[in-house]
């Protein structure tokens, strides 16, 4: 193992500690790629880039956090929320109900919207 870690901080406990850390960056990774759409961007600068990877790191920490307190599995799950997967589908529920519920209080500032891009709300 190579490290920039003073040797007197080193030792076998540490190493152990330090790399058993690395499989929390591992689960990470799998589910802001696979779950919350980390690695399909369609832009190339580095701007855009950040911006894209800061909303994925936002949205994957709401969703924990959420998961962790409780929050979601309080109204929007009938089921405890074990896995960051169960949260997310939790999240997408909520989400598609308050879309919804202002779709239905709104939806001449909806049809506008769509009509300034060139589609027809009906």
């Amino acid at each position: 193992m190579i490290t920039n870690v003073s040797t007197s901080t080193v030792s076998p406990k540490w190493i152990v500690d330090t790399y058993s850390q690395r499989n929390w960056v591992e689960v990470f990774y799998r589910e802001a790629k696979g779950w919350l759409g980390l690695k399909e961007y369609q832009v190339r600068d580095k701007r855009s880039l950040m911006r894209h990877f800061i909303l994925v790191f936002s949205a994957y920490t709401f969703i924990l956090w959420h998961q962790l307190t409780g929050g979601l599995r309080c109204r929007w799950a009938n089921k405890s929320l074990n896995s960051f997967t169960e949260a997310l589908e939790a999240f997408r529920t909520a989400m598609s109900y308050r879309f919804f519920h202002w779709l239905t209080h709104n939806r001449d500032v909806f049809a506008a919207y769509k009509a300034s891009l060139g589609y027809i709300w009906a």
